[in-house]
């Protein structure tokens, strides 16, 4: 059930990301962006203009003084994502910050801890948990039309511009392949088969020493298996392929924002589920922290705090074991 309540949404970090969540956001008639927040007025004042925000502020301190603040999603690069959160929880203020929440499990159980303390929602933005499509996924999965799960395959790729400065190649913005794309081959693994028992993994590091392509095995009880891998080097398929003891799910390219859903049984019919909406996708995140807003939840249910330390704990994981 959609919320009737009008939410004033906030914005911490004007860059790319904030703009797309911002052009979903609006399509939602139950929401509004509020207040703009950036390191520079100048920043704030254009992003408020162009999305029709009554405040804009020259610093990120200043946003907890906005009156009539619901909500704010935080879009600044991932190192700052601890330090911004914390802020704004520790005035109260409801948080769905941007993935990866934190650039360890150290940061994400600071963070939890300090909403559990101040009773304010939290959420870690993981759009593609809330998509039309990841929610069949799950449910075919549900209903055992594939069977048990035993094998994953999933990839996440593209070329970036090279950039030293770049929150992509600069190691002090916590940049590389892993914490901003290969969280999402991490994330899938994690909703589908939980904790691995071992980990092997392996990365190629660029230049200005972050992981710029990488691969990952994991491996859990009963033999099954998730083999990930992500990369900033070069296009690849972003395809995600679920293998059970009776058929079959294939997510085409660029899973993690999917509209298509292709489903084998074990005699080889084949189905196809299409999910049509206009909005790239970030609008069902925002949906689903509006809901537990009105209902006074402190975290959402279908990704909750602790799958969000389970996700940063394998992270932690992995990287250990780019350096082993």
């Amino acid at each position: 059930m959609t919320s009737k309540r009008i939410f004033n949404w906030g914005v911490l970090g004007p860059g790319k990301i904030a703009h797309k969540f911002v052009q979903d956001l609006l399509t939602l008639p139950n929401a509004r962006l509020h207040a703009v927040a950036s390191r520079s007025i100048d920043r704030a004042q254009e992003f408020a203009d162009k999305y029709h925000a009554p405040y804009a502020y020259g610093s990120y301190e200043d946003l907890v003084n906005c009156p009539d603040l619901d909500v704010v999603y935080i879009a600044t690069p991932h190192n700052s994502h601890c330090e911004n959160t914390l802020f704004l929880l520790r005035n109260k203020i409801p948080v769905l910050c941007e993935k990866p929440m934190g650039i360890n499990q150290a940061e994400v159980q600071q963070m939890v801890a300090v909403a559990g303390e101040q009773e304010t929602y939290l959420m870690e933005a993981l759009w593609t948990r809330f998509l039309p499509a990841f929610q069949k996924v799950l449910k075919i999965i549900e209903e055992g039309q594939i069977g048990e799960v035993l094998t994953l395959k999933a990839d996440f790729g593209f070329r970036a511009k090279f950039d030293p400065k770049s929150r992509l190649f600069d190691p002090a913005l916590a940049g590389g392949a892993l914490l901003d794309i290969g969280i999402y081959p991490a994330f899938l693994a994690t909703v589908l088969l939980g904790k691995p028992n071992r980990i092997k993994a392996i990365a190629h590091n660029g230049s200005t020493g972050v992981d710029e392509s990488n691969a990952m095995l994991l491996e859990y009880s009963s033999g099954k298996m998730a083999i990930l891998s992500s990369t900033i080097l070069h296009d690849s398929p972003t395809v995600a392929e679920i293998y059970g003891t009776k058929g079959k799910i294939i997510i085409p390219g660029r899973w993690h924002e999917a509209k298509i859903v292709k489903v084998t049984d074990q005699h080889g019919e084949e189905a196809s589920f299409i999910f049509d909406y206009p909005q790239r996708g970030y609008h069902a995140e925002a949906v689903a922290v509006m809901e537990d807003l009105a209902e006074n939840r402190k975290e959402n249910n279908q990704w909750s705090l602790k799958n969000t330390l389970d996700l940063s704990n394998l992270l932690d994981q992995i990287k250990a074991d780019f350096s082993a």
